[in-house]
């Protein structure tokens, strides 16, 4: 057996170049491999000598060259092939191992300039690499040092590599080709005449590993599947660690993002109640237990059945509060061992563990933001991350009555509440804690009476209340409703033809209004 080593990346290719010499597989390699193979007293072969060409250009040609390819392509049970190899002097190659430049690696490094970026696409890795994965029926092709642990056990344990195994190789090789080619047409197609990247390049190349297929999709009558990014985001639903409980289903995974990304807004101790895909109740508290408590009295009906999820530790109280409730997923970074013991005896229940993404959960992978994608019919919405973040120092007063400080920090809660609450959305809070949510109304009042009919139902005063509305009142209408409730302070965007009569109608209420100057649409 003869195989060709040719990586970039050497995690691991010593150790694994020996177990193929000890299998007595004759090592042939290429430039800096090989001379780390014979450094560590391996005995090698250099593709030179067997293409009788040396390497030339740097390094840009030296495996592209009918020694390597026909003795790659040559399929072994079609006997003019072996003829042809047999008459031009080409030996057969039956494992190639191979990684390609960084260039992934390279166009992520700040400073990264377009010479930098073209030197490091390989083009003699990716042309073994295919010309493998086509034979994959007589050659392995090994594109991931994970890949050497269990192809050196299969090959001392049988002596051979499957069918079955050459063919899961093959696909991983093309799916790397794939996500390689993509990456470099990416970075090409967003490239400026100034040098600079645009955020939304020439062509969009989306690349998705599937995690795992569903029982079925929104309604039983659909398919569906889960599928994760190439290179997830630290901190996101796709990096959860399912913990126990049942398979999760296409609307606990929906529901789930929604009520992670929600409370991974808050620094506090919080806890986010979500029933399809809007938050029901959200609280701030000294820890999870009082967080969660005061979550639950916003909307206890709609919280059945709900999706939980906490930004601290859930211990042991809180758990055995949690548990009194039917809940369909439970998320927090971790869990105390007595949290574990109490949902023993609730073996459906889905316990998810996440890490919170660190540094803050805004933007990652060196500033770039992370994209929100949506399809329409024959294409995609794309944009940056909905991420704002909004300071007390931008909220801009425009009453005679001014906001209390805690009524400042209410209406910052409010807030990042409403960001998250499907448009129109107008949210009621009080001490951190939501009081009344209104969501997803063709017209802002409607939404604005929901949320206090279901504050009324819960059994919430909403004196001296404050409100968030994630858009701008078109008409005092709206204000009215929500002052009528109990209201003392209203934050809005701003930025209606009729703001003048709205402040106005704020001012003859005597209650308190903060424009923002952000808007937080979700559809």
């Amino acid at each position: 057996m003869n195989a060709l080593l040719s990586v970039s990346d050497k995690t691991g290719i010593v150790d694994f170049a020996r177990g193929l010499h000890a299998l007595g597989v004759r090592l042939v390699s290429t430039g800096g491999t090989a001379k780390l193979l014979a450094a560590e007293g391996l005995p090698v072969t250099e593709v030179a000598q067997i293409t009788g060409f040396p390497e030339m250009l740097d390094g840009r040609v030296k495996t592209l060259h009918p020694m390597v390819h026909g003795g790659l392509l040559a399929r072994r049970d079609m006997p003019e092939h072996m003829k042809a190899l047999q008459a031009h002097g080409i030996g057969t190659i039956d494992l190639l191992v191979v990684n390609l430049y960084p260039f992934e690696k390279t166009v992520a490094t700040p400073g990264c300039t377009l010479e930098d970026a073209i030197e490091n696409i390989d083009i003699g890795g990716p042309a073994m690499v295919r010309s493998a994965a086509k034979n994959w029926k007589d050659v392995g092709v090994l594109t991931d040092a994970a890949q050497y642990g269990p192809v050196l056990e299969e090959l001392r344990s049988a002596g051979k590599l499957s069918d079955k195994t050459r063919f899961a190789l093959c696909v991983a090789a093309f799916n790397r080709i794939s996500d390689y080619d993509g990456a470099i047409s990416d970075y090409l197609s967003s490239l400026q005449e100034d040098g600079t990247r645009a955020l939304f390049g020439g062509q969009a190349n989306g690349r998705f590993v599937k995690v795992q297929d569903l029982r079925y999709g929104e309604n039983p009558h659909q398919q569906a599947a889960f599928y994760r990014d190439l290179y997830p985001a630290p901190g996101s639903l796709v990096t959860a660690r399912q913990l126990q409980g049942k398979e999760l289903s296409y609307n606990n995974i929906a529901d789930a993002d929604a009520a992670w990304e929600c409370v991974k807004s808050f620094t506090t101790p919080a806890c986010v109640i979500v029933k399809h895909a809007n938050p029901c109740g959200v609280a701030l508290g000294k820890d999870p237990l009082e967080a969660y408590s005061k979550a639950f009295k916003t909307d206890p009906t709609s919280a059945f059945g709900g999706i939980i999820a906490f930004n601290r530790p859930l211990d042991g109280a809180a758990a055995q509060v949690v548990a009194k409730q039917f809940v369909e997923v439970l998320m927090a970074p971790a869990f105390a061992p007595e949290a574990l013991e109490v949902f023993k005896a609730k073996a459906n229940v889905r316990l998810l563990q996440i890490d919170l993404p660190p540094g803050g959960q805004s933007d990652w992978e060196n500033g770039r933001n992370m994209m929100d994608v949506k399809r329409v019919g024959s294409g995609l919405l794309m944009q940056t991350a909905d991420n704002r973040e909004l300071k007390l120092g931008e909220l801009k007063v425009v009453t005679a009555k001014q906001p209390t400080p805690q009524e400042l920090q209410d209406l910052l809660f409010a807030w990042t509440v409403a960001k998250f609450v499907k448009s129109n959305a107008i949210v009621f809070c009080k001490d951190g804690m939501t009081l009344g949510v209104g969501a997803g109304q063709m017209s802002r009042i409607d939404s604005a009476r929901i949320a206090s009919i279901k504050a009324a139902n819960a059994g919430l005063s909403l004196a001296g209340s404050v409100v968030a509305s994630d858009a701008f009142f078109p008409f005092r209408d709206g204000l009215d409703v929500v002052v009528d409730a109990g209201a003392a302070c209203v934050a809005q965007p701003g930025g209606s033809m009729r703001d003048d009569e709205v402040i106005a109608a704020a001012n003859e209420r005597g209650v308190a209004m903060v424009l923002t100057g952000v808007r937080h649409f979700r559809h």
